[in-house]
């Protein structure tokens, strides 16, 4: 079986860069005409004109906060090497929305393509008809039209926004696009203890399906697999998956753009986000540790220094690197295929000029588990009024040439089945039963870490979390925000297949 490690050194691996089949476009239609059925399900559940916090921009309204042009853009990510997508301001990541937290904000948004668009807020705490997810009644932003947001923004922390639209077998559409950016609410009390402030996106471009495995998130995991089936299903092939061959930090692949020009001692804080539609990644500073204190935005009860970050499609990393090891280095994949693909970005020393330098980095594991209180030091933890079980299962070619992701023995909509009540305390449990490890979201709410395959944590507080490959992550969560919550895998071609519920208010 060849895994991504070596699909991507292998010259003339199979592909396929041709549309999905007639059967499968008959499945997916069917499907999202039953989700839309469903009460709060998609499209039928929208308002037909704009709910409250969210305008029609006319001439006549004054000027916004924020405004974002949703619009083709050129992006030069290699030399000589122009991507063509959909992208905000005509730039990858689209402009930083810098907020105060608490203060209202206005953000127009100007959707000059010529597909309806979503912009999802990942990790404020909104109205469902804000959220930016029309399976919760947002409205669509329709080609050529604007739209007025008005919200306060919170909680404070390192935030992110990005398109919400359904991809299905469109790899021009989604997250496989350039429509992404950061947005930081700043709380007003931040000590500013650095000397300069990064935000660094890890992307792939021009991605394509191909019918071999791709998964490199499997690539060296340790640990216990709790939910490993005692006899896998190898009776039907897997569907068709995607991929890409160029990554990059930002919009710039490794090499192709400028350093990262640091001095001796400075203290560097950076944002790190994983924006990619496919895949978790693993990246490391040789030389250098990353002094973690905040995971989604939210701080940590322990901050430490580790030599590895591990993110993925959704998450947020916030640490400080202390430049203390002059020269010229590699910030990127610990993989090496996707470093060499692009996935870095050069960190230069002042008065340094060299070589930039790579060391690899054998054995290190990302633990969330680490930065949570000690465990002799741990406050008491309610117990859960209720605890929901959310079984993870693949059906390989279950939606015609791709695999169907199913929560409970059946994909989107689960009408019905997630229903919470105000105040109450609930325990999610997580259980992975296939070979990928999902990064899972819940919108417009955040939970507390409570163990990862067994070991316990406390304190983590996130609203995007990796479950690994035949793994187990227990969650709990305060149901404190009404409404539609909309729940699901941030890898696309995984949401857009299936692995997506909706959790409703009673």
């Amino acid at each position: 079986m060849i895994k991504r490690r070596d699909f991507v050194t292998c010259a003339g691996a199979a592909t396929l860069y041709g549309a999905a089949s007639p059967e499968l476009w008959a499945q997916a239609a069917e499907a999202t005409a039953a989700s839309r059925a469903a009460p709060g399900g998609g499209a039928a559940a929208a308002p037909a004109a704009p709910a409250a916090g969210v305008t029609d921009a006319g001439a006549t309204a004054g000027p916004a906060d924020f405004t974002l042009h949703i619009a083709p853009a050129a992006l030069e990510v290699a030399p000589s090497h122009f991507v063509s997508t959909p992208a905000y301001n005509g730039t990858a990541p689209g402009p930083l929305l810098r907020m105060r937290e608490g203060k209202p904000v206005t953000v127009e948004v100007v959707n000059d393509t010529d597909t309806a668009e979503l912009v999802h807020w990942h990790g404020l705490f909104l109205p469902p008809e804000i959220d930016g997810a029309e399976e919760e009644g947002t409205p669509l932003i329709p080609p050529g039209a604007r739209r007025r947001y008005e919200f306060t923004p919170q909680p404070a922390g390192t935030r992110w926004y990005h398109t919400h639209a359904m991809a299905m077998g469109d790899l021009h559409r989604g997250t496989y696009t350039g429509q992404f950016g950061f947005l930081l609410v700043d709380s007003g009390s931040d000590p500013g203890r650095y000397d300069r402030e990064l935000f660094l996106a890890l992307r792939e471009w021009e991605p394509f399906y191909t019918d071999q495995p791709m998964d490199t998130d499997d690539i060296g995991v340790l640990g216990p697999q709790p939910e490993r089936p005692a006899t896998l299903d190898t009776s039907r092939p897997n569907g068709l998956e995607a991929t890409s061959q160029l990554f990059s930090v930002n919009d710039k692949a490794l090499g192709s753009g400028e350093p990262i020009r640091v001095r001796e001692g400075e203290r560097v804080l950076m944002h790190l986000l994983n924006a990619s539609a496919l895949e978790n990644r693993t990246i490391a500073l040789p030389g250098h540790e990353f002094y973690v204190f905040a995971l989604d935005g939210n701080p940590v009860p322990t901050p430490r220094a580790v030599k590895v970050v591990t993110l993925g499609p959704g998450e947020r990393v916030d640490a400080y690197v202390e430049m203390n090891r002059p020269g010229v280095w590699i910030l990127g994949s610990t993989f090496d295929p996707l470093r060499r693909a692009g996935l870095g970005v050069v960190v230069e020393y002042a008065n340094q000029h060299r070589q930039a330098r790579w060391e690899a980095q054998p054995g290190l594991q990302w633990d969330y588990t680490v930065f949570g209180h000690p465990v002799s030091a741990a406050p008491a933890r309610p117990a859960p009024d209720h605890t929901i079980d959310m079984v993870f299962e693949k059906i390989p070619s279950g939606a015609g040439q791709f695999d169907l992701w199913t929560v409970n023995g059946k994909p989107y909509p689960h009408d019905g089945e997630l229903t919470l009540e105000q105040g109450k305390r609930y325990r999610l449990a997580f259980r992975n039963r296939t070979d990928d490890s999902h990064p899972v979201h819940l919108h417009r709410h955040r939970f507390e870490l409570v163990d990862v395959n067994g070991t316990p944590s406390s304190g983590i507080l996130k609203d995007t979390v990796i479950v690994p490959v035949y793994g187990r992550v227990s969650v709990d969560l305060i149901a404190d925000h009404p409404g539609l919550s909309f729940f699901h895998c941030h890898i696309q071609q995984h949401m857009d297949f299936g692995f997506k519920a909706l959790f409703r208010y009673a």
